[in-house]
């Protein structure tokens, strides 16, 4: 494991050390428990939809025995196409390609994924960026906590702006994870971007 991957880790446990996570609960359960208070009930329904319709486990993809899978990375900027990173494939092919974002543009990232079998509890997105082997900025985004549904479920980090000066052109690695309250690494992942003069 490189220095970097562990201290994406390091600091996943100094985020989650006073924390701990409620007990785990299956949909059956959440669904059993309170029956006889009617506006929890309505409540339950509005937050499981079709879980709590069926009052099974919504499965998007039967040979996939992740709770959480991660289909996407996009990089949105106001006024410009999404320049987006296929998670579903070959991770490493990802060093290979490189976002090029303009120095001091604003911007936001978007992370596409599905919540299937399960609730899951306080999803994270954890991203240290280097360059040149020195960490140089950590991000951490608390996503939420996610009921199962059969479509692609969406969240769109804060803005962020790009350094902007001739020392902070060129070329940043990035580790990326996607995790949650019950210390689950759903993904993790290694990309490139570049800060350029211009797009």
């Amino acid at each position: 494991m490189s220095e970097e991957n562990q201290s994406v880790d390091l600091e996943i446990e100094e985020l989650d050390k006073n924390y701990k996570p409620p007990p785990q609960k299956t949909l059956e359960e959440l669904l059993e428990a309170d029956k006889e208070d009617e506006s929890l009930r309505r409540y339950k329904e509005a937050l499981l939809g079709d879980a709590a319709a069926t009052g099974e486990a919504i499965v998007f993809d039967e040979s996939d025995p992740r709770k959480v899978i991660v289909k996407k990375l996009a990089l949105t900027v106001d006024g410009m196409p999404d320049k987006e990173l296929d998670l579903s494939g070959d991770l490493s092919k990802l060093k290979e390609q490189k976002f090029k974002i303009k120095e001091g543009i604003h911007y936001r990232l978007r992370i596409d994924f599905i919540v299937q079998r399960e609730i899951v509890h306080g999803l994270k997105y954890v991203q240290k960026t280097s360059r040149k082997g020195i960490p140089v900025d950590t991000m951490t985004s608390m996503v939420g906590s996610y009921a199962p549904k059969l479509e692609i479920q969406s969240f769109i980090t804060a803005p962020e702006e790009a350094a902007s000066g001739m020392l902070f052109r060129g070329d940043y690695s990035v580790t990326s994870v996607f995790t949650d309250d019950d210390k689950n690494i759903h993904l993790k992942w290694e990309w490139k971007f570049e800060i350029g003069k211009d797009w």
